[in-house]
Order: structure tokens, then sequence, then C-alpha cells
């Protein structure tokens, strides 16, 4: 067979395995002519290089082996055609053979950037530093193409200083070079340093292109920029840039993320034509400013839908305190055979969480772990949370206890689980251990641990965690954390200690501080300072609806029925509403929802009756209707009547007549529970011998045998 034949067998090679049946012909034809075996050898070994496997590349490497000396042009191919291979490490290898192999060197200014191209794909930046000093040991430091490949790969691997020296020191970077460095700076979430560098590009000169600005649009979106942002909008227009589709997109992006959607709005009725992308910005920008009614007609109208739109929605719900809805599309998403991501799940999980549903909980771990979520760490993190908020502790503990690997939020989102559910030992306990595995505390692990002092009354054990943090972790305390130490004292009735913590804080309070304040004061009757946390929330919050509400509870505890009359006024002439009390029940795969004395279930006459036989039972066992929580001006016997209206009082009646798969009734409460349905639970489970789990606006109590989780401490 001839040369001729042989090139022309190549060209028509599909697959290794014809290669290989050329290479043996040329093995036998060209034995005896060195010159003619080595040229066809590689035109062989580049003939590999267009097959379309990874495989191939290795079976390419190996034929290139055996060339002696190859010329510095062919390196140069294999090294261009390895670089954009699916294995780019094919690169190293073959400059590792070249430099223990070839004499002379075969390399020139052109073989270092594929060399570069590789190094930034697998993230190699030693490797990167040793071709570096090559780079610049040959002369070839000052050429710009290399400038250029070494600015790429500093940047991929997040050497952003180093990239950035070197593009200072480039005497006339082009428009690449600025694409490559503000596009670096914006990875690293820099997104100042962008627009700085933006600004410094129109000093040089250099006209942006669509993917620059792009980028710019980014970073204006991310610091909530609008007005460079609209610099950057009439630029584009004053230059018909307008017509680039990715602009649209950036555009609708920036004006979402600034949360301008009137303006986000304008840009797309203004397209022609709405491709999925830019449908689904417009969509996930209404969804994160909790626009959801806008978010939805939108997502309806689509025609076609991704896993970004479908995530978007399920997010946007289940942040926006709708969680039902978010499982409702997740469902939808499944019949439509669309394939979650981890963030997907991770909302999802979120909003299962908020419902407190412990069978859908139980059923959506299940499909996390039989899709391939079950050793992702973010995910099992959520899980903890998940099961701590659905009530039941132990699955949350074996979550923790099966995780292949821990990070200090799994430890903190353990430890925040016991303190929920009011297991202050359990807490402390954990975080001892936790510091035995050499996991180091955080601050979010502090604000855990100190809100499990908060909800058991243990003053001293707090402060000493309070001075650990500082004294001996050297975590500066924030906010939060003073705000558990203001929970702390408010709880334990130590309300001049807590106002005194207040006023020494490196930070002015907010109004979740100045709201313990209150609450602690209407629930030990301190009228005065009561007022005096009030008003100072007011002052922060004009229309916060808690203050004036708790106002108006305080007031009214001391009968000050005309001081009462006037917040409420006040509360009308705002437009401001008591949130109203719901409680959920999970019975057999569905959620049951009761608003206080509501008349709405098609089972209600059946619950009502059976409130009625559980009063008289309870009764006969000490109980006594407490009006101590019926703040408005009635007779006593019509607040008796009212307090057993109560929104939890009527879910366990409901829960009590159906017919349940678990003996546990689990209960999720909107609000606080009040001291009557706390002396109710507790008897109800000695009566009925049935264990109630009860979620509240601040914990869980489990009620057992006439005894309650927080040992009447709340």
């Amino acid at each position: 067979m001839g040369i001729r034949s042989e090139k022309a067998l190549l060209a028509s090679c599909k697959t290794v395995w014809q290669v290989k049946q050329v290479h043996a012909q040329m093995l036998i034809c060209c034995s005896s002519n060195v010159e003619n075996s080595n040229s066809l050898l590689l035109k062989l070994v580049l003939s590999c290089c267009t097959l379309p496997s990874a495989i191939h590349y290795d079976y390419a490497l190996s034929l290139f082996s055996h060339i002696p000396n190859p010329n510095t042009h062919f390196s140069n191919q294999l090294l261009h055609q390895f670089s954009r291979s699916p294995t780019p490490e094919n690169t190293l290898f073959l400059y590792r053979h070249l430099r223990n192999n070839a004499f002379p060197l075969p390399l020139d200014t052109f073989s270092f950037p594929p060399l570069f191209k590789a190094i930034s794909r697998l993230s190699a930046i030693h490797l990167g530093l040793e071709i570096h000093g090559l780079t610049s040991k040959l002369g070839f430091h000052a050429d710009p193409f290399i400038q250029t490949a070494l600015i790429t790969m500093y940047a991929a691997c997040g050497r952003i200083v180093h990239a950035r020296f070197l593009f200072d020191n480039m005497s006339h970077p082009d428009l690449v070079t600025w694409n490559i460095i503000i596009r670096g700076y914006s990875h690293m979430g820099l997104y100042h340093h962008v627009l700085n560098l933006y600004e410094q590009m129109k000093t040089s000169c250099t006209e942006p292109d669509a993917i620059i600005l792009c980028t710019v649009l980014s970073a204006c979106g991310h610091v909530g920029n609008l007005a460079y942002g609209k610099a950057i909008h009439d630029f584009i227009n004053d230059n018909c840039l307008h017509f680039h589709s990715h602009l649209h997109t950036a555009l609708v992006n920036m004006y979402a993320n600034c949360g301008a959607m009137d303006l986000a709005r304008q840009v797309y009725d203004q397209l022609p034509s709405k491709h999925l992308i830019v449908s689904t910005a417009m969509l996930s920008g209404y969804a994160k400013l909790g626009m959801l009614q806008d978010a939805r007609f939108l997502f309806d109208q689509m025609v076609e839908k991704d896993l970004v739109c479908w995530s978007a929605m399920i997010s946007g719900y289940a942040e926006s305190d709708r969680p039902q809805q978010a499982l409702q599309i997740f469902n939808e998403m499944q019949q439509q055979s669309v394939v979650p991501d981890q963030i997907t799940m991770l909302s999802v999980i979120s909003a299962s969480a908020h419902v407190g549903a412990l069978v859908q909980a139980k059923w959506i771990h299940t499909y996390a772990h039989k899709n391939g979520f079950g050793r992702a760490v973010p995910v099992n993190n959520a899980l903890i949370d998940m099961y701590a908020k659905c009530g039941n502790l132990d699955r949350a503990r074996q979550v923790f206890d099966n995780m292949p690997r821990k990070n200090v939020i799994s430890w903190s989102s353990m430890l925040n689980a016991f303190a929920m559910h009011g297991d202050a030992d359990g807490a402390i306990d954990l975080f001892h251990r936790m510091k035995q595995h050499n996991i180091e505390p955080n601050g979010v692990t502090f604000i855990g641990v100190l809100y499990a002092c908060s909800h058991a009354g243990l003053v001293e054990e707090g402060r000493k965690f309070f001075s650990s943090m500082i004294n001996k972790h050297g975590i500066s305390p924030q906010r939060e954390h003073y705000g558990c130490m203001v929970d702390l004292f408010c709880r334990a009735n130590l309300l001049t200690k807590a106002r005194e913590l207040i006023e020494t804080m490196p930070f002015p309070p907010n109004v979740i501080i100045w709201g313990s304040l209150m609450a602690a004061c209407q629930n030990h009757g301190e009228v005065e300072l009561g007022e005096f946390a009030a008003k100072k929330l007011l002052e922060l919050e004009p229309d916060h609806d808690g203050a004036l509400v708790v106002l108006s509870n305080i007031y009214a505890k001391e009968k000050r029925w005309d001081h009462v009359g006037l917040v409420r006024k006040l509360m009308r002439h705002k437009g401001v509403s008591k949130e109203k009390a719901c409680s959920r029940i999970e019975v057999n795969n569905e959620v049951h929802g009761f608003m206080m004395a509501d008349r709405y279930h098609k089972q209600s006459d059946e619950t009502y009756k059976k409130l009625d036989e559980v009063v008289s039972q309870l009764k006969l066992v000490g109980y006594t209707p407490s009006t101590s929580s019926i703040l408005v001006d009635l007779e006593e016997e019509d607040k008796k009547e009212v307090v057993l209206w109560h929104s939890e009082k009527l879910a366990l009646c409901f829960g009590l007549i159906s017919e349940r798969k678990e003996s546990c009734i689990r209960i999720v409460k909107n609000l606080r529970i009040c001291e009557d349905c706390h002396s109710f639970m507790k008897l109800a489970s000695k009566v009925y011998r049935i264990e109630i789990v009860m979620r509240d606006r601040t914990r869980f109590h489990h009620f057992n045998e006439g005894i309650c989780s927080c040992r009447d401490y709340w």
C-alpha cells in the first residue's frame, strides 16, 4: 500500500478500529522508511484527534510518544487539539513528554496558549506557575498572546490579583483582554471592581462589545446600581446594540435585580419575540420580589419551560410564605418529567419544612434519596431542618447521624433542631461534641445554643456561651446574638438587665430586639416599660402591626379600654390589622387549616361536637378555661366561650375524629400558643393517651401524659 492511499484511508476513518487498521498497514509497509513512517504517524495522531471520544485522545498520545523529535508546528497542532478535547489533562501529559524526551524543545510562542487553556480548564495553578516561569525563561513573556492566555489562566484559577498585575503591565490590552479581566472579576463576585474596570476601559478609548456590556449589566444588578445600569442601557440604544439577544436578557436581569420590574417589563414588551431565556429572566425577577401573581401569569403563558423557570416559581412561592403552592408546582413539574437539580430540591425541602406536614416530608426525603441527592451535604442539612420543623426530632437526628460528611452548617442545623424543640441539654451536649470533632463553631452555631438557653431559662449558661464566643472563639457578636441575650433576660423576667443590655449594645437595636422586650413586658405585666419598647419599635417601623397589637394588648390587660380604643383607631387609620391565628393539621396526606371559631371546614359540625365532648372530659380532671389571653372588652362568660374556639383546639378535635395512620397528632400554628390552649393540650394528652406535637411561632411543644417538653417555660 502506498503513502497516498494510506493518507486517503486516514481521511475516511470514522472509528478508532479503522485507524488501528491503517496503523497496522503502516507498520508493515513503511518499516524501512523512517521518514515516511514518521510523517504518516503524525497524520495518524491527528486523525485520532478528530474522532469524538476521549479514549481516542489517549491512543493519539500513545502514538505520539513513538515519534522521535517531532517538529514544533506539529506539536502545536496537537497541543491545540488536546486543549479543546474532553480530556484536557492529555495536554499536560504531552507537555511533560516533550520536556522529558524532545531536544531541542519543540515549543514556540504558539505552544503556550493551548497549555494555559488546558490549565484553566483543570484549575492546575501550580503547573501554570511553572509554565509561566518557563515562558519568562524563554523570553516569551512580552508576547501579547501569551500575556492574554496567562491572564485567562489566573482569572480562571481564582488568582485575580495575579491576573490584574499582568493586565496592568500590558502596553495595549485589546478588547479580548478587557473582556477576560472584567469577566474574571465578575466570576469572583467583585462587582464593584467590574464597574471600576469598565470606567477605566472607557478612558482607554476601547469600545465595549455586547459580551462586556452583559457582564457590566450583571454587576449593576448584583450591587443594585440602577443608575449605572440605566446609563449602560442608554449607551446600548445610542450605539444601536439593542438588537443583540443576550443584551435583552442582561437588561431584564439587571432591572429585575435592582427591583425595577416596571423597567424590566418595558424592555421585555419591546422584544419582537420572547425566547425562553429572557422570559425566564423576567419570571425570576417577579418571583424574587414576591410578585407572584405576575410571575404565575408569565409562567402560565410560556409554551416552553425549562428547569430554571420551574425552579424560579417554586422558590418564589417557598420564600413568599406560600409553601403549599410551591409543593403544588413541584408536583406539576414531576408530571412534566422535568428532573430537579439541587437548587430546586432545597426550595422544595424548605417549603415542606414550612408546611410542617411530616408524611409529605418523608416522601420528599425518599424522593431526594432516590434521585441522587442523598449524599449532598446542603440537601442533608436542609432535611435536618425540615424534619425538625415537622416536629420529628428523631428523624432529624437520624439524617445527621447518617451523613457521611458533615460541615459546620450540619452541626449548627442539628443544634438548632434541639433548641427548637426545647431540648437545651441536647443542644449543649451537641455543642461540646462538635468541639471534640474539631469543628469550629461559627456565629450561626452560637445563635442556636443561645436560643436553646433562652427557651429553657438557662441564664447563667447563656451568659457563659456569650462570653466564650467573644473570648475563646474570637467571634464578634452581631445583632442576632444580642437579640438572643435580650430574649434570654426577657423570658427569665430580668427586664432591667434586658434594657441595660439594649442600651449598651454596639449597634442600635432593631425591630426584633425591641419586639422581644415589648412582648416580655406584655407577658409580665410591665406596662410602662412595654409602652416605651412599643414606641421605640414604632419609631423604627411606624406601620408595624405587631407593635400596635401588643400595645393594645398591654392596655387591655390593664383594662385601660380608652387607650385600647385609641390604638385600635390608629390601626384602622393605618390599615393595620392583627394577624389572624391559623392552625394546620395533616391527616392522611392532606393538610387541613382552621381559623378561630371558623365553620368553613366540611366537617365543622363533627369537630365542634367533639370539642364539646373534650371540654366536658377535661373539666372532670380540673380544666377551667382561662380568659387571660382574651384581650377584648367582653363579659367573663363570653370570654370563656371565645377561648374554647381557638384554632389549635379545633385542629386537635378534628384530629381526634379522623381515622389517622399515625398515633401522634401534629399541629402547626402561625402565632404563639396561649396559656389556656397550652393547659388544654397537656390535659388532652393525658385523658386521651395521645402524644400531641405542636409548633407555634417560636418553638415546639411535645405534650405527653399531661406534661409539656417546655416544662411550662415558653
